[in-house]
């Protein structure tokens, strides 16, 4: 198992791990209780964080609200890093690791040797491993799905990086696997185009949509400390919550 370095190797962005008292924090929690309270008639236990394109914010979106659940509802947390051509989690987190999942999946290499132990109490980290050359096969495969059933079985709580819906097919492959998805949309940047289409990818394969949460919003506090802005509040996935959304984008 992989063991996490010291805090100087963590990123500033992590910030519920720095400041869990900050408004930033704050709203990570929020996020966290949100989702829960409203899928109580259909419990999570696989969670995807998605965005249409690379740079949106959903690793950073991933690792901390991972930390969040992992803290406050003293339940074990695996956080999963599915972005195999280009995956960072390990890296916002410290964790020094050879193997990971395209490991498990392409040489079959043993779980427990590719799980990351980080330094924050019940979150442990499945890293994305070495990049393969057949990423969309290997999260379609049924070792995939058979994976996820194993990991389940194992932890309360699975919250999966994905990459980017946009062009490539990987994400919705995750999507279609997962009890729910958050939509990550990058404020003001993002084009409502391209929102929608990466929506109209997900709803192809089913997905479950549980919302979308903005992040470079306007609240400046932090901003110089963790380099980003605030994030707003998950909005659930209908008509009404989009067009809210498609305000904030171009």
């Amino acid at each position: 198992m992989a063991k996490a370095t010291d805090d100087s190797g963590i990123d500033p962005g992590v910030v519920t791990y720095f400041d869990p008292s900050s408004s930033i924090a704050e709203q990570y929690r929020s996020l966290r209780t949100n989702i829960l309270l409203n899928n109580l008639s259909r419990p999570l236990k696989t969670l995807a964080i998605c965005s249409s394109l690379e740079g949106e914010g959903k690793t950073t979106t991933a690792v901390n609200l991972a930390i969040t659940m992992a803290g406050d509802l003293e339940r074990s947390i695996l956080l999963v890093d599915c972005d195999l051509r280009a995956g960072t989690v390990h890296q916002l987190l410290a964790i020094k690791s050879a193997a990971g999942l395209s490991d498990i999946l392409a040489s079959g290499a043993e779980l427990e040797s590719t799980l990351g132990q980080t330094r924050i109490r019940n979150l442990t980290v499945l890293p994305r491993g070495e990049i393969p050359r057949n990423p969309s096969e290997l999260l379609s495969s049924k070792k995939m799905r058979g994976l996820l059933q194993e990991l389940k079985s194992k932890f309360d709580y699975i919250i999966l990086d994905s990459p980017p819906i946009m062009p490539l097919t990987d994400a919705c492959v995750i999507s279609s696997q997962v009890d729910g998805v958050i939509f990550v949309v990058q404020a003001h940047r993002t084009p409502r185009r391209v929102v929608k289409q990466a929506q109209n990818m997900l709803e192809h394969v089913h997905a479950k949509i549980l919302g979308f949460i903005l992040t470079q919003t306007e609240t400046k506090e932090h901003a110089d400390r963790y380099g980003y802005y605030g994030y707003g509040e998950v909005q659930k996935s209908d008509s009404d919550s989009l067009e809210q959304t498609e305000k904030a984008i171009k």
